[in-house]
C-alpha cells in the first residue's frame, strides 16, 4: 500500500518521537497485540498497567503521530492502533533511498 502524499521530515521525526518512550511503546504494543476492535481506555489501562493522566498523555501523542485512533463508543473510549500502515510508510521513508549513495547501489564496500 503506498502513502497518498510523501512523509516529509517533520513528520517522521513526529512519529519516531513518539515511538521513544518505554511506556509509549508498551500502550501501543498493547494495542496491536489486541487487534483492530481496540481496547477500551480502562481495558488498556488494565493490561498495560498505565492509567489516568500518564496514560492519557501518552495517548495523545501517539494519536497526533498517526500511530493510533481514539473512537467514541457510548460513553466509552476505544483506542486502536493505526500502527499497521502507519509504520509501513515509516518503513518505506526511511528505507526508500537505501544505499543510494554507496558505489555499487547496494551498500556493501568492495574494498
Amino acid at each position: 500500500m503506498k502513502p497518498e502524499s510523501p512523509v516529509d521530515l517533520t513528520e517522521a521525526a513526529t512519529t519516531f518521537a513518539a515511538l521513544g518512550s518505554e511506556q509509549r511503546l508498551h500502550v501501543l504494543r498493547t494495542l496491536v497485540r489486541a487487534g483492530p476492535e481496540g481496547l477500551a481506555i480502562g481495558d488498556l489501562g488494565e493490561r498495560s498497567g498505565i492509567t489516568g493522566s500518564t496514560l492519557t498523555h501518552h495517548m495523545k501523542l501517539l494519536a497526533a503521530a498517526g500511530l493510533v485512533t481514539q473512537v467514541k463508543d457510548g460513553r466509552r473510549i476505544i483506542c486502536i492502533a493505526a500502527a499497521f500502515e502507519r509504520m509501513q510508510v515509516m518503513s518505506e521513508f526511511l528505507l526508500k533511498e537505501c544505499c543510494a549513495d554507496s558505489e555499487d547501489g547496494t551498500g556493501h564496500d568492495h574494498g
